[in-house]
């Protein structure tokens, strides 16, 4: 069986809380990496023993560095190395060091030289019942292709030597995997895996700051792993990222991505791989939509929520039987307010302020949506529910919110609301648009697996938006007929709007909810009736418009006149208006889109401007 393992380097702490960490997601393996464990106050046998007692394997030390082809004295000092490095291991209990590819200066070339150490050092390892495994790094002196590396280990010839494969150092580069496949399972002795976003760095760097996860870049790591797979190797896939975000962030929620990784990697490959450890991960269930959002808030911002929600259209329409609870609708749009003083929406409220704490979600079959969640390691919710209510399968999600499953075929949340009679004829809103969310920028790699892994979500480019005040960088996932999108926003920036929404609502969540309609002019000027007012836009804005699109002049007045922002992808056109933020907290966007599939980016900065006139200044205080 292959066991899941990761290395240390991967996340951050003291090695102990590393382990812990690595332990406690659900990981059979772990590399020890050298540096930490030489920063560490314990002996490698204590080591050995945390691992014991957390039932963990050490399936590799590493790194040896510099090794293969030096002059003397170096030649000789580098074997007196490895047997100090072999006593450590012993005292670890692991049996495997990693040695990769020599970039000292100092180094000579040559395949069979090098292969000369490597079986040199072989005898040594094998006295000891130990083994080496070679590794070729992407900027190695000589060997930085690990066709070269497998050569050496090929003419090596030695039962203690291996070759270590690592999908970064192949695919990074652009090698082809294919030969891959002609190497001797057996003579594998450790796949790493890595992936990263497409970047123009040179390869350390890119290496040394931006690796990810499998799935969270742009590597055919699947690819990889299917030249491997045809090789009948049997030993550990093992993470090993070197990612600033990651050693920067929590690492217990790092571990928990690396393993739900590798068991959306193994759900690729399990065609190929059959002997896979853990159980087959249930299939995505698909999606429709949103069946609806849920805000918590006090008495007060009810009614004040309450009334926004009227001026842009809703309607009351149910009143839950035995809390204080309200449902409002328009089209397909199903929105609820809760200011219950008990509950999770009141503790949401408490920790977050004013906001968004559910999101129920429309799935053809919500029990194997929970079923891959579970598999895929989030975190379950379950409340107790009053007689005759609906007890709903939830997981949680940002920020510590809630995500419902909603069965389409069986969709009777609603049972649960005493109905309240409403007029739908003027109902000018249709659908959820799209779905906005901030967090910090450390984190939205995390969100972006969970999405994608637990749900038919596809990611879109990630995009620059410029704030007054720095850099958002923003990521869009949607499902197949675009009912569903998420837009993932985060800035490392600590005075940008997401940046600050983050630091006001006290955590991650909905910064903003956009709503479909078919007229926005129209759509626009009904609420303008009921009393809606709506974000200040500059005439700048319009006059550049109207030099860059040939739009009509009454198209052109209507715009200026309600503060509509406009942009044009091809034959497509894209219009979008925003409230006013509610409470400092979030707002509402009414969008539409005439055969356009993105979401107004080249107005993101223009939004952003014209909110940060509006907001209260981050140095004043709360009143």
């Amino acid at each position: 069986m292959n066991k899941r393992s990761i290395a240390t380097v991967s996340l951050s702490g003291a090695l102990d809380e590393k382990l812990r960490a690595i332990a406690s997601a659900g990981f059979e393996a772990v590399e020890i990496f050298e540096n930490d464990l030489l920063s560490f106050g314990s002996g490698p046998r204590d080591i050995a023993s945390l691992c014991k007692d957390l039932n963990l394997d050490i399936c590799a030390f590493q790194p040896f560095r510099d090794f293969e082809g030096m002059p003397e004295p170096q030649r000789s000092r580098n074997f007196a190395r490895a047997e100090r490095k072999f006593d450590l291991m012993q005292e670890l209990g692991t049996d495997l060091l990693l040695i990769c590819s020599n970039v000292s200066p100092h180094s000579l070339g040559g395949i069979d030289r090098a292969a000369d150490d490597f079986r040199e050092l072989g005898d040594r390892a094998a006295k000891r019942s130990l083994r080496v495994g070679y590794e070729a790094l992407a900027w190695g002196r000589h060997v930085n292709d690990y066709r070269d590396a497998w050569e050496i280990v090929r003419r090596a010839d030695h039962p203690a030597i291996g070759v270590i494969l690592d999908s970064f150092h192949a695919l990074a580069p652009g090698f082809p995997v294919r030969a891959m496949a002609s190497i001797p399972g057996d003579k594998i002795f450790l796949v790493q895996l890595a992936d990263a976003p497409k970047l123009e760095l040179d390869i350390l760097s890119w290496s040394r700051h931006f690796r990810s996860f499998p799935g969270q870049g742009d590597l055919p790591v699947g690819e990889f792993m299917q030249a491997i797979a045809a090789t009948g190797y049997s030993g550990p896939w093992s993470l090993e990222i070197f990612n600033d975000q990651f050693r920067a962030g929590s690492a217990a929620q790092t571990a928990v991505d690396g393993l739900r990784s590798l068991i959306l990697l193994q759900d690729q490959l399990a065609p190929d791989w059959p002997k896979l450890v853990g159980e087959p991960l249930a299939p995505k269930a698909k999606s429709s939509g949103t069946g609806f959002i849920e805000f918590a808030v006090n008495e007060t911002k009810a009614g004040e929520l309450a009334h926004l929600f009227s001026q842009l259209g809703f309607r009351r329409s149910g009143k839950h039987r035995s809390k204080a609870v309200e449902r409002w609708s328009q089209g397909k749009v199903e929105l609820v307010i809760n200011c219950e003083t008990d509950g999770f929406a009141h503790s949401h409220y408490v920790t977050h302020g004013p906001g968004v704490c559910a999101i129920a979600l429309d799935v053809d079959n919500a029990g194997l949506a929970m079923q891959r969640a579970e598999t895929l390691k989030a975190r379950t919710f379950y409340q107790p529910v009053g007689p005759g209510e609906l007890e709903i399968p939830a997981i949680h999600g940002v920020g510590g919110s809630l995500l419902y499953f909603l069965d389409q075929a069986g969709k009777n949340w609603d049972t649960d609301f005493a109905p309240i009679a409403s007029d739908t004829s003027a109902d000018a809103l249709l659908a959820i648009d799209h779905i906005a969310q901030s967090m910090p920028y450390d984190e939205m790699l995390s969100w972006l697996l969970f999405y994608t892994g637990i749900l038919d979500l596809k990611r879109l480019p990630q995009m620059e938006i410029a704030d007054p005040r720095g850099l958002v960088q923003s990521q869009a996932v949607i499902n197949g007929d675009q009912s569903l999108r998420f837009v993932l926003n985060g800035s490392s920036a600590n005075r940008t709007l997401p940046a600050r929404f983050i630091s006001e609502f006290f955590g991650s969540g909905v910064q903003h909810v956009a709503f479909a309609c078919e007229d926005i002019f129209a759509t626009v000027a009904a609420m303008r009736a009921r009393g809606a007012d709506f974000l200040d836009i500059p005439d700048n804005y319009y006059d550049d418009i109207e030099a860059k699109y040939d739009l009509a002049p009454d198209v052109m007045a209507k715009l200026r006149a309600n503060h509509i922002l406009y942009d044009r992808e091809g034959d497509g056109e894209f219009f979008q208006v925003y409230t006013h933020i509610f409470d400092e907290r979030f707002f509402f966007e009414i969008v539409e889109r005439k055969n356009y599939q993105g979401f107004g980016a080249a107005n993101a900065g223009i939004r952003l401007a014209a909110q940060s006139r509006e907001v209260r200044p981050a140095s004043m205080p709360r009143v």
